[in-house]
């Protein structure tokens, strides 16, 4: 280990003289750039993550200075992969850099796969704020490219957060449009009760009653199969218990969905929170009696 960070050391210092001599027409960055991908091999052998990604910045740094933004911009996606496993903030500071240098050169489809995996390294570190805005942006990018399955995986991410911040009409936008695309194509509608049932729970969170149901007339105008699905019942059925403000017979009701088609996280986070609603409800009308 401390032979190949020697190593790389040594290439490290013979790219930086290189920069710092002369040279004829941008050939010294271009010579320095392969000296210090022989230094960043020698560190990631080492598994010094910290200097391999430094090395490949300074890389980029050396191809922009070469005018050649292709390689500046892998380099930049190079030194991300490094930084990902020691720093996630500098992974993400070096793959906008990527994603913005690919936008200038029209690789919109680079642009939204790293904006993507920007927003994956915000959703680890659960900033589901920002993880929305680069979901969004990867989606948009994806979607100049017609890359629409791309497109749409990351809008349910945007969905999916948004209800997690309890922006409702957000999600539910989102999971409503999905939907109504997915109709008109014969591989995707078996997805579509998903996304209804998803919209029709962050319809439940609002609490507004008439609006689920006026929901749930929408949902069977646009899929006339969905009133003959367990998802629909399901939210038929809680819609029905919030009306009567009857917290035994939600919890009755979600039991017997879970039974039979398991809730992830997402959808117990959001039950729960009806529930809660609900609870407090119940305990208003208890102090008013």
């Amino acid at each position: 280990m401390a032979d190949q960070i020697g190593k790389g050391e040594d290439f490290e210092k013979k790219a930086d003289k290189k920069i710092s001599g002369w040279g004829l027409f941008g050939n010294k960055y271009e010579d320095a750039a392969d000296l210090f991908e022989k230094a960043a091999t020698s560190y990631k052998l080492a598994k010094a993550w910290d200097k391999a990604g430094s090395v490949y910045v300074k890389m980029a740094n050396c191809y922009l200075k070469a005018e050649s933004k292709h390689e500046a911009a892998s380099s930049y996606a190079n030194a991300a992969n490094c930084y990902k496993k020691v720093s996630p903030q500098e992974a993400i500071s070096c793959l906008n850099q990527a994603a913005n240098i690919f936008t200038e050169i029209g690789r919109f489809n680079m642009c939204a796969r790293y904006f993507k995996e920007i927003a994956e390294l915000y959703e680890l570190e659960q900033n589901f704020e920002q993880a929305i805005i680069f979901f969004d942006r990867s989606a948009e990018f994806f979607q100049s490219e017609e890359s629409s399955s791309a497109a749409n995986q990351c809008r349910l991410k945007v969905a999916q957060f948004a209800a997690q911040l309890e922006n409702y009409n957000k999600a539910i936008a989102i999971y409503e449009e999905i939907a109504r695309q997915s109709m008109n194509n014969n591989l995707l509608k078996y997805s579509v009760k998903g996304y209804l049932l998803n919209a029709g729970l962050c319809q439940l969170c609002k609490g507004d009653v008439v609006a689920i149901n006026n929901s749930l007339e929408r949902y069977e105008e646009m899929d006339p199969t969905f009133s003959g699905t367990r998802e629909y019942k399901f939210l038929a059925d809680l819609a029905a218990a919030i009306d009567e403000e009857d917290v035994e017979k939600f919890t009755d009701v979600v039991k017997e969905f879970d039974s039979m088609t398991k809730l992830d996280a997402w959808k117990t986070t959001i039950l729960l929170r009806v529930k809660q609603s609900l609870k407090a409800k119940e305990l208003e009308e208890d102090d008013l009696t």
